[in-house]
């Protein structure tokens, strides 16, 4: 049976070999190849066994004990819903459950359009603003689910 093969831009390459004897190495590298393809494609976690002589259970282990890891590519639009202790309970779920009424999607679903994917998260370190809803790098805090849709739409309408 064939392997797939993955491209690694140099820079990739490069960090790979840098890191490949270092302690630690793995949760290193596997951030730079979520940062280079937003997710970390089954191709990368094959060759990154290859590359690094580890079997690939052990790199799915770490890449699914990880929440930050993620095996699908998200959408355009990485929506975060925070469900940590305060944003649960100041509505959280809630806010959830309005962006995926909204998008027609749930988990790690990826809209048709490719523009949206929604996730929870455990916390995003803005507990005075709870209930939070990241899009991207832009924070939502003190929401209530009827500003959702304003805040989707508007990411909608960058296409």
């Amino acid at each position: 049976m064939a392997v797939a093969q993955i491209e690694f831009s140099k820079e990739l390459q490069s960090f790979v070999k840098e890191w490949k004897d270092k302690p630690g190495n793995l949760i290193m590298i596997l951030h730079r190849v979520q940062q280079e393809f937003t997710y970390i494609p089954r191709e990368a976690a094959e060759r990154l066994a290859r590359d690094l002589s580890l079997p690939l259970a052990k790199i799915y282990g770490v890449i699914t004990f990880y929440h930050y890891f993620k095996t699908t590519r998200p959408g355009k639009n990485r929506i975060a819903v925070c469900l940590g202790t305060a944003c649960y309970l100041k509505g959280g779920q809630q806010l959830m459950e309005e962006c995926e009424d909204i998008l027609g999607i749930k988990g790690s679903e990826l809209t048709p359009d490719g523009l949206f994917s929604i996730d929870a998260v455990r916390c995003v370190g803005c507990c005075g603003l709870a209930p939070v809803l990241m899009v991207g790098d832009d924070v939502y805090g003190k929401l209530t689910k009827d500003q959702v849709p304003e805040i989707i739409a508007k990411y909608q309408s960058q296409g």
